[in-house]
């Protein structure tokens, strides 16, 4: 595939996203493959656990931000509320939560992994080192 052809599939899978707020698997994957690339910016965070975090995690994820510590790490979101924001979980159930959330405190360029790592098919890493955010 022509890279034209990819920056168009790129653009126009963004505006999907996040109009529907939901990325599958596939989807993030190829934006990993465009952010890796630096055709595309987004920060990829994890809402899960320290403990979940160090059992898997998704390759060139950005921030660990707990769901039980969220409320002390708001300052991490806003600084970013004007960027665009890709979360997931375990199964999407707490992701789909924090998106209804956040979507009323004006947070506009979000969306979450549908059906959460558990699903996800790109590479994962056992015992990754902690984000610097923690």
């Amino acid at each position: 595939m022509c890279e034209c052809k990819d920056e168009e599939k790129m653009l126009s899978l963004l505006k999907t996203v996040q109009n529907n707020c939901e990325i599958s698997s596939d989807e993030l994957n190829f934006l990993l493959e465009c952010r890796a690339k630096q055709k595309v910016d987004f920060t990829l965070i994890d809402i899960r656990e320290i403990f979940e975090y160090s059992d898997s995690s998704i390759k060139g994820t950005d921030l660990l931000l707990p769901t039980s510590m969220i409320h002390m790490n708001m300052d991490q979101l806003a600084k970013r509320k004007g960027s665009f924001m890709i979360f997931y979980c375990r199964t999407g159930n707490r992701t789909a939560q924090m998106l209804f959330m956040l979507r009323r405190m004006g947070f506009t360029h979000i969306a979450h992994l549908t059906k959460g790592i558990v699903n996800f098919r790109g590479e994962k890493l056992k015992n990754a080192p902690l984000p610097k955010n923690l």
